[in-house]
């Protein structure tokens, strides 16, 4: 009974601290990883490997860090809950500005206007102005996206299945609004 309870207290104890987590990325936590993103670098994958395999190898990126979540359990998604939801993130990131830059040709894109096309991507609220309520929105449509299947990902094995395939799935859908707007 008392180890049942112990759980329950680290698993709320987890949603507390991406919650927290969250309320980081939407004060500048995307901007930081939106900067540190090679543009040029998305400009050449597109041109050498074409969009799809380029938006393909973004999401095994976002399936391996999921995988590596998964795989212990709870003992791994203490310290690998944060390190996937940044790399998902800028696996997004990444889609994101490759399937502008195929789409328009231009390859730089500022900040503001970047967001604008995440925010589209997740269906969030893109008629304001890019300010703290739509990154949050955008924050919290990511939370729900990681927060799907938690539960399968503290079994051991089955959850690097399920942690992998969620994130997968997640960039494929992402590239997938994306081409559509």
């Amino acid at each position: 009974m008392a180890l049942i309870k112990l759980k329950k207290l680290s698993l709320k104890k987890i949603g507390l601290d991406i919650r927290e987590g969250f309320k980081e990325l939407s004060k500048g936590g995307f901007r930081q990883i939106f900067n540190q993103i090679d543009q040029l670098g998305i400009k050449k994958g597109v041109d050498s490997m074409g969009i799809d395999k380029f938006i393909n190898q973004c999401a095994l990126m976002a399936a391996g860090s999921g995988i590596i979540t998964g795989v212990g359990g709870i003992s791994t998604m203490a310290i690998g809950v944060p390190l996937d939801l940044a790399n998902l993130i800028t696996q997004q990131f990444r889609v994101t500005l490759a399937i502008s830059y195929y789409n328009t040709g231009r390859y730089q894109i500022r900040f503001d206007d970047f967001f604008k096309i995440v925010a589209s991507s997740l269906k969030a609220d893109t008629g304001m102005v890019v300010s703290k309520n739509v990154m949050e929105e955008v924050a919290e449509k990511v939370l729900l996206n990681l927060g799907s299947r938690t539960a399968e990902r503290l079994i051991p094995v089955f959850g690097a299945v399920i942690g992998g395939t969620v994130n997968y799935l997640f960039i494929k859908r992402v590239a997938d609004n994306l081409k559509i707007v």
